[in-house]
């Protein structure tokens, strides 16, 4: 008798809490300047709120889809085309704060680097699953890998979004090195690209800026180090239990766009320690989780999906988290389920549909399987 596929609850309750909770503090942290600018308190939160339900619809569709689907060459080249397509139409649109990384038609706005994040998993998925035996070959498999990679990052860097770049190379990274990519290759990659990164930091004036804020913020207390001070004083003041809902004093303009990717911040003032604690729980959940599917997938194409769409998710929270806390300079990175913004929420719901059904049929194969050893391993050869 066929087993029926079981959901993963805790994947999805945690994935659920972020959204709800994003639906909240959205509105908490825009309100004010909403109603300042727009004449309309609830503005952001509706668009948010939208977002959120359509998202939450697709993730229950995708959940139901087997995850074989995607490795097809129509699904892979087509996602590709399209969102390099995107990419250099967001060139055509006029900027917003300087940047060109949005398509905007009437009220709705599209930013196409999110979409590139998941059809890079896509393709690497389906690349190493069919070539993992030859993952050092560099003409079979890393040509192909830093072909695509390449391509993406040239398109989003001029935006300019070093961030998101990043957060792909990290992604990428993550993957080949899973797959078993030999040291030699990987170090001889990462010291091929710091001089690039250098450059791409020190010869541009605003990422220097940034840096030099972010190592002595206390020097330009009132320019470069104003963001930085204010969200530090925004986790500080938050106490255990926070000021309260609405409460928070640093996103009144103290905190440029607080509802963004300073939304961690406003979470440390409003609920405080217990408010943050849980956010960082629910976010371990999804990387505990996550990993689980990577490691029970029934197959390679599997654990390399879960793996591209943890790594994404986890690298976001981390870095984002980082900035808020001044650990890292500022990026303009969205804390993934709860930032505002429609592309970056409903991309990553609907990653969360391709984990979650990963997940289900890891869970048959692991209960079919009891505790016999895998007839394969993701970075070495077949069993």
């Amino acid at each position: 008798m066929a087993r029926t596929l079981k959901s993963d609850k805790t994947l999805f309750v945690a994935t659920l809490l972020l959204v709800v909770l994003s639906v909240v503090m959205v509105y908490s942290a825009s309100a004010v300047q909403a109603e300042a600018k727009y004449g309309l308190s609830y503005l952001f939160l509706s668009k948010q709120l939208v977002w959120a339900v359509l998202g939450m619809g697709l993730m229950f569709i995708v959940m139901r889809v087997d995850y074989h689907r995607y490795r097809t060459p129509a699904v892979v080249w087509t996602g590709l085309g399209a969102t390099a397509l995107l990419l250099v139409m967001v060139f055509f649109f006029s900027s917003r704060n300087g940047a060109h990384r949005w398509i905007t038609l009437g009220i709705l706005s599209l930013q196409p680097s999110e979409l590139a994040k998941l059809a890079i998993i896509l393709f690497m998925a389906s690349v190493l699953d069919r070539r993992m035996h030859r993952v050092n070959d560099p003409a079979l498999v890393l040509g192909p890998i830093c072909v695509v990679t390449g391509t993406f990052m040239a398109l989003i860097l001029p935006e300019p979004d070093l961030g998101t770049a990043a957060v792909i190379a990290g992604i990428v990274g993550v993957m080949i090195f899973a797959a078993g990519l030999s040291y030699r290759y990987l170090f001889g990659l990462v010291l091929a690209t710091l001089p690039g990164l250098v450059f791409l930091i020190m010869g541009t004036p605003f990422r220097r800026q940034r840096i030099l804020a972010f190592l002595h913020p206390e020097r330009d207390p009132l320019g470069a180090g104003f963001q930085t001070i204010h969200s530090l004083y925004a986790v500080g003041t938050g106490g255990i239990f926070g000021k309260g809902l609405m409460a928070g004093i640093e996103k009144l303009y103290y905190i440029p766009e607080p509802h963004t990717d300073f939304i961690f911040a406003v979470i440390a003032e409003e609920l405080g320690l217990i408010g943050t604690t849980l956010t960082l729980l629910c976010f371990a959940i999804i990387a505990w989780r996550g990993w689980r599917a990577c490691l029970l997938a029934p197959d390679r194409l599997g654990s390399l999906m879960a793996l591209g769409i943890t790594t994404m998710v986890t690298l976001q929270a981390f870095i984002n988290i980082s900035v808020v806390t001044v650990l890292l300079p500022t990026k303009g990175i969205p804390l993934p389920f709860v930032s505002n913004g429609g592309s970056s929420l409903l991309i990553n719901l609907v990653a969360m549909g391709i984990l979650l059904n990963i997940s289900q049929q890891a869970s048959v194969t692991a209960a079919a399987s009891a505790d016999e050893p895998a007839g394969w391993t993701l970075g070495g050869q077949e069993a």
